[in-house]
């Protein structure tokens, strides 16, 4: 039983990286683990199909960020932006990469879109990537740092509640921890993803590199989106009130959904956009975000098979049983099976209230202490996330560089984001558990 975990990541793994749908990859990962649990294929398809709920929220909040970044989109301010990364940094490889891992960045914590500026601010700089040769590899690292990185150290808008589900985990498992604390904690371990940025922007991708037409499985013909010159107007300032609105009620109620619907209704309500265009922004929305949103509930059903038989816990007995007191060891381990967990599950939301009830009992036996406790569970809640198929943190990146189909999910986003993220992830959370 504590195989089924390994043996059903490989399995997805292995599907993913010879191109094989992320969608089919998930679904015959999930029937594999099924199968070794001795389920049959129904069994394991129905136990997948009833996990899917799980993520009915976060797939709800993606079609709806999707909605309210189309409605952004809507009014040029995106245009402005573009075109003041397209007039300052032409030519300047190294600053373009910087400068889209900071606007990244903002996604996460000032302004709450997550991954849905991706396929929006990505699309109309693809010519300029190709003009200038910059390796899309780097782009795609630069951009899921912004979607982790500040979630994992920051305890503000998404940040807040990566970091409550830490706090609400451990709390409930016995160790009572603060977000200030847990803050705290996470700071040694997203330090190890500055330093990956910084590797990938300066060494790995800073040669040039040709994009390849149909790398992403197709070569339909692409039009980049217009940016023509737009200049501030009132309906921009309308829209920032917008924003600031979600932002606002994100934070009050802790609620993705409660945020974007609140964006949406301040875009119409303020006449930003007319009201005529409302059918017309929720379509483009779901078209823009609803992959992503399909993909983050067939993932659900996968972690669901994975806990259901009972895979995870196994996998932690089998792995914490022989370890005796050795913390060192007992760190390393757990962030390893963590990765494992997270690639499978594409969720280090999802994964933080699993692991923290598996993990607690052993770090507190073993003498961690409650920050300790904290960056463990928070490395090995994120670590995997970077390099996982099902992650929006790689399908985000991957919506926006693939629109020309000239980018692979797997081999230009998974694989870079894992090399670059998840190993430093692991080290540094090692070095925190370590010395907190």
């Amino acid at each position: 039983m504590e195989w089924v975990v390994v043996i059903s990541v490989l399995v997805l793994t292995i599907l993913s990286l010879l191109r094989i749908n992320v969608i089919v990859s998930i679904i015959v990962a999930a029937i594999t683990a099924g199968l070794l649990s001795g389920l049959n294929v129904i069994e394991s398809i129905e136990m997948m199909v009833n996990g899917m709920g799980e993520q009915a929220n976060t797939a709800l909040s993606y079609i709806l960020l999707g909605a309210f970044a189309v409605a952004i989109s809507y009014t040029g301010i995106t245009a402005i932006l573009v075109n003041f990364l397209i007039r300052v940094l032409t030519g300047k490889k190294t600053m373009m990469l910087l400068a889209i891992a900071g606007v990244a960045s903002l996604s996460q914590n000032l302004v709450p879109v997550h991954i849905a500026f991706v396929p929006i601010l990505i699309p109309p700089l693809l010519k300029l990537f190709d003009e200038m040769k910059v390796d899309r590899r780097g782009v795609a690292t630069a951009l899921t740092f912004g979607l982790k990185a500040p979630y994992v150290m920051i305890p503000a808008g998404f940040g807040l509640l990566f970091h409550q589900t830490i706090v609400d985990g451990m709390t409930e498992n016995g160790a009572a921890i603060t977000t200030g604390e847990t803050a705290l904690a996470m700071l040694i371990p997203g330090s190890g993803m500055v330093v990956g940025l910084l590797v990938a922007i300066f060494f790995t991708y800073r040669k040039d590199r040709e994009a390849v037409p149909g790398a992403g499985g197709s070569e339909a013909n692409f039009t980049a989106p217009s940016t023509e010159h737009v200049t501030f107007n009132r309906k921009h300032l309308l829209t920032i009130v917008a924003i600031i609105g979600a932002l606002a009620v994100q934070i009050a109620f802790q609620n993705l959904i409660a945020g974007a619907l609140t964006g949406l209704i301040l875009m119409f309500a303020l006449v930003v956009v007319p009201y005529r265009k409302g059918e017309q922004v929720m379509a483009d929305g779901i078209a823009m975000m609803g992959q992503i949103a399909f993909v983050m509930l067939v993932a659900s059903g996968f972690g669901n098979v994975l806990t259901e038989t009972g895979a995870v816990n196994a996998l932690v007995e089998v792995t914490s049983g022989f370890l005796g007191d050795n913390k060192s060891l007992i760190a390393i381990i757990l962030l390893l099976v963590g990765l494992l967990v997270t690639i499978g599950i594409g969720s280090s939301f999802g994964t933080i209230p699993i692991i923290a009830a598996l993990y607690v009992p052993i770090c507190l036996a073993a003498g961690f202490s409650t920050m300790a406790t904290a960056a463990l569970i928070g490395t090995a809640g994120a670590v995997g996330d970077a390099g996982s198929p099902a992650s929006d943190s790689t399908l985000g990146p991957t919506s926006g560089l693939n629109a020309d189909g000239k980018h692979h999910h797997i081999w230009d986003t998974c694989v870079p984001t894992f090399i670059h993220f998840n190993i430093p992830l692991v080290l540094f959370g090692w070095i925190a558990a370590m010395v907190l």
